[in-house]
């Protein structure tokens, strides 16, 4: 702790371990001088990834991030966001807000670096001004992949896979947009609620992507409440066959899955794949 007193100018005397990760040691450590920070440690340059995602979305003006104090390879210090008590209209909010942010439009489909998703290296670079292009490259075939690596690609996988590959521009025809800032990585442990009861977005995976992916995101781990969807839709309604879409931008989280933590995830990315034959 003798270094991070020396980046806050202060003694910690109290810190207290914080849950919502397995990548990252996540601390909430209170100072001698009144303040409280978030600390994250985790090894390589992880931590100045996420600041820099972070620092992204807040350029945008639209939803809350924690303040980045401090970030280098090994450690990000965060600004502490007491929690908050959700209130009936959170979601409402929290829809027309993420509808907001995805109106942050780029010149191209990427990011200036690579980051990551979870540990796994998300390839943002070089840019692209072809979402199909990029999307293929950069996002399925980099974790197909990192799966045959894995041992969990066999010719059916694998047959599946290259079906997909082939239908991919007929499956995205129709869609096109303009490149638009999106967190990446959006299910409910990677927001939360502040003392006024406004979303706050945290841990993200920034890229400028399409929009149809973060809210594929969304949905994997059971969805947000229909409120959220009701009033994103109202706020930037998506183009139609969005619900044909869904399972090929899901399949990249699920994909994601089954190269960190193993096979119990290959059966769900077989049948997002199987929905295209």
């Amino acid at each position: 702790m003798v270094r991070l007193e020396q980046i806050v100018g202060s003694k910690i005397i109290h810190h207290q371990t914080l849950g919502g990760g397995c990548i990252a040691n996540t601390q909430k450590v209170a100072l001698a001088s009144g303040e409280s920070f978030v600390v994250k440690q985790v090894a390589g340059d992880i931590c100045i990834k996420e600041a820099h995602g972070l620092q992204e979305i807040k350029k945008s003006e639209c939803v809350r991030v924690p303040e980045v104090i401090h970030a280098e390879p090994g450690v990000l210090i965060l600004e502490y966001i007491e929690p908050g008590i959700r209130p009936k209209d959170f979601f409402v909010l929290f829809g027309h807000k993420l509808a907001a942010l995805h109106r942050f439009q780029g010149a191209n489909f990427g990011f200036f670096e690579d980051n990551y998703i979870g540990s796994t290296p998300q390839v943002n670079t070089p840019v692209s001004t072809s979402w199909p292009d990029f999307y293929f490259e950069k996002r399925l075939l980099y974790q197909f992949r990192l799966a045959e690596k894995n041992g969990f690609v066999d010719e059916k996988f694998r047959h599946l896979f290259l079906n997909l590959e082939s239908r991919l521009p007929d499956i995205l025809a129709g869609s096109g947009e303009s490149p638009c800032l999106i967190h990446g990585d959006l299910w409910s442990g990677n927001y939360m609620i502040d003392q006024q009861g406004e979303p706050v977005l945290i841990d993200p995976a920034v890229y400028y992507g399409h929009r149809e992916a973060e809210l594929a995101m969304t949905r994997l781990f059971g969805g947000f409440p229909s409120l959220f969807y009701m009033a994103y839709h109202e706020s930037h309604p998506l183009k139609p066959g969005s619900d044909f879409r869904e399972p090929v931008y899901t399949l990249y989280h699920v994909l994601n899955h089954l190269n960190l933590f193993g096979s119990e995830y290959r059966a769900h990315a077989i049948s997002l794949m199987q929905q295209y034959l």
